[in-house]
């Protein structure tokens, strides 16, 4: 047998160990209590929307499978918690966390108070401050009925209730409050059982709850839930719970325990071992061929270049050969047209310059690196077309324009209340955490602005370009470059004169940036205004020391904004444009600082100025210009250029 089969044998062996997750979590029940209501565009709507990007962040703790938040302040303090299973994995708790903080909102519209229950998870919010309270209301009693003989009935009320008591003394005595059980029912069926309080009550308030909720589970059936703000419990007549996600032993004794262990333990880990030999062997093989598979990641959809390449004439054909008409712009790397596929899907074809010096294989390579960088605030790289000196990326079609076609528009302005711009300012700010930290790659954009923040159906922010760096190959590193590019106004002064670059700088961007959507004006606009002043981050900086920093705000805003997010907002902007790095926080950091109020934020220092000597106003508005420093000139251009650190995650 080859290697290759022996390989993925023991790595399909290895995956059926585990439990597929489920993209969307199983829905259970939920409760809206409509005894106060909220007004749509209100200070509680903003605050509820805060607390549910803040709970559904990717920095929120899903691998202790609990988390409270709070936001806004009084009386429009909304408090918030989710919980989820505990023999669910960090992945599936984060899925079940992040669909339900969206469907909770469909669910429940206008309630200032909400539960909605899935099989994997809970998430709840309310307007009082008792979430973490011991609720003795709000509970749901599901079951499956089937008729018994009255002494099946008998053993199984016995069984069930003295193996749900175990449980939950069980789960009363450990600190994450869960426990799983399994019992005999029958000579060829089994009881299981799980139970579980929130992790932060007492032992006899969780054995409270779940005495409640035994003594509800009523044995004329073959399952039965019983749900509640505080506590829940279940039981069925098949394994329903991944046994092996905890280490808690079932109730079947020690003896059978070990066997079970080794039973699973043993196989798992030669797998693994064999695993780990294999790719060894491989990767070293790949390293010398600089083969175009991408070693470790073979759990992943996309595996090889192969299933990312198109052919030129599907994308001659679906761009109907590039025409004028399907054309949507032009950046730095190349122009960009409007496509469909046969199957309908719209797509954004970007046909690159002729430029780069990378080899074929060498440019595939990257394509399947930054096409496995997926989240919801990156626009999604389909796929590439080769052929002769024509290089070709596919990416999703993004139909509302970019950020600054509406932003800097007066006639659009008004389509972004402060409502969508706060929720733009949240989803780039996760989308930089994902690119710096959260990524296989560590990404630095270095060109973050407002006409590579693309907006989708929903107004949803999508950062473009975060990867062009590594497609064109690039010989730059992490520390510094000889060759700066980007827009002028959106870089960090250690950068734009040192050639200086780090996850910092995009910070700085990511501050300018946040001005501007407040703002409505581009950094820019300030030179032609008023020498006083010379750019947007000199303007707020000079409110802000003068105690007015709401002069800022844009007037097509109306009076619909809440002037404490807006000063916040404000607050963390110029944290980012601070002169020194080490200033500036960090991405994780500015997620915490716009999803949790309740955190103090330092003073902000003066921020960096770079003044040029010369510029150059190109089509589209931006600057090319050369700056004189102490002993070198550096050259700029208006590339839409990302840097990525070279090595993979």
């Amino acid at each position: 047998m080859s290697l290759h089969a022996i390989s993925t044998f023991f790595f399909l062996l290895f995956l059926s160990s585990f439990r597929v997750s489920e993209q969307v979590p199983a829905y259970v029940s939920s409760v809206c209590s409509n005894a106060t209501t909220y007004a749509r565009n209100g200070a509680y709507s903003v605050n509820l929307r805060t607390l549910l990007a803040s709970l559904s962040s990717s920095t929120a703790p899903y691998s202790a499978g609990f988390q409270t938040s709070t936001a806004g302040q009084s009386p429009d303090t909304v408090t918030g918690l989710f919980l989820c299973r505990g023999d669910m994995s960090t992945e599936i708790c984060r899925d079940c966390v992040v669909f339900g903080a969206n469907e909770i909102l469909n669910r429940c519209p206008s309630e200032k108070e909400a539960l909605i229950w899935y099989s994997e998870c809970m998430l709840r919010y309310s307007y009082r401050n008792t979430l973490l309270t011991p609720a003795t209301g709000n509970w749901s009693f599901l079951m499956n009925t089937q008729i018994f003989t009255s002494r099946e009935l008998d053993r199984m009320n016995n069984v069930l209730v003295s193996m749900l008591r175990d449980a939950a003394e069980e789960a009363a005595n450990n600190t994450r409050k869960f426990a799983m059980k399994r019992a005999n029912f029958t000579s060829s069926e089994s009881l299981y059982g799980l139970v579980q309080c929130m992790p932060v009550i007492s032992r006899q308030d969780c054995r409270n709850c779940l005495n409640q909720a035994i003594n509800r589970l009523a044995p004329n059936n073959t399952r039965g839930r019983f749900i509640s703000p505080t506590c829940n419990a279940r039981f069925e007549l098949y394994q329903f719970y991944n046994q092996t996600a905890v280490q808690t032993p079932l109730q079947q004794g020690k003896d059978q325990n070990s066997v079970i262990i080794i039973a699973v333990i043993v196989p798992v880990a030669a797998a693994a071992l064999l695993i780990a030999a294999v790719y060894f062997v491989r990767s070293r093989r790949a390293r010398k061929t600089y083969d175009t598979t991408i070693a470790g990641d073979s759990g992943d959809d996309i595996t090889t270049e192969g299933s990312l390449q198109f052919d030129f004439k599907a994308i001659e054909a679906a761009t109907d050969k590039f025409s004028e008409s399907n054309r949507l712009g032009q950046g730095g790397f190349g122009e960009v047209y409007k496509g469909a596929l046969p199957c309908g899907t719209e797509v954004a074809v970007k046909r690159l310059s002729k430029t780069s010096g990378q080899g074929e294989k060498e440019f595939k390579n990257e394509v399947v690196l930054v096409a496995r960088l997926q989240h919801r605030n990156l626009v999604r790289l389909l796929g590439f077309c080769l052929e002769g000196e024509e290089k070709i990326l596919v990416f999703e079609f993004v139909p509302n324009k970019s950020l600054d076609y509406f932003l800097f528009d007066p006639s659009k302005q008004g389509e972004l209340d402060w409502t969508r711009r706060y929720k733009i300012i949240g989803g780039i700010a996760r989308g930089i955490l994902y690119l710096h930290q959260d990524s296989r790659l560590t990404i630095i954009h270095r060109d973050l602005k407002a006409s590579n923040i693309l907006l989708d159906a929903d107004m949803n922010p999508k950062i473009a370009d975060f990867g062009m760096a590594r497609l064109f190959g690039m010989d730059q590193t992490e520390a510094n470059t000889g060759r700066v590019v980007g827009t002028y106004g959106y870089m960090s002064p250690e950068y734009a004169m040192y050639g200086y670059f780090s996850m910092k700088s995009d910070v700085y961007s990511f501050g300018v940036l946040v001005l501007e959507i407040i703002s409505g004006k581009r950094n820019s606009s300030f030179h032609e205004m008023d020498d006083t002043f010379g750019n947007l981050v000199t303007y707020a900086w000079r409110l802000w020391s003068n105690g007015s920093p709401l002069e800022l705000v844009d007037p097509a805003n109306g009076e619909s904004y809440q002037s404490n997010d807006v000063i916040r907002c404000i607050h963390i902007s110029l944290l980012c444009v601070q002169e020194d790095p080490v200033d500036r926080p960090t991405s994780s950091t500015i997620i915490q600082m716009l999803t949790t109020s309740s955190i103090a934020l330092p003073v902000p220092r003066p921020p960096g100025f770079f003044y040029r000597n010369r510029r150059v106003a190109d089509a589209q508005g931006d600057r090319r210009v050369s700056a004189q420093s102490a002993s070198n000139s550096v050259p700029w251009s208006v590339d839409d250029e990302s840097i990525t650190v070279i090595d993979p995650r």
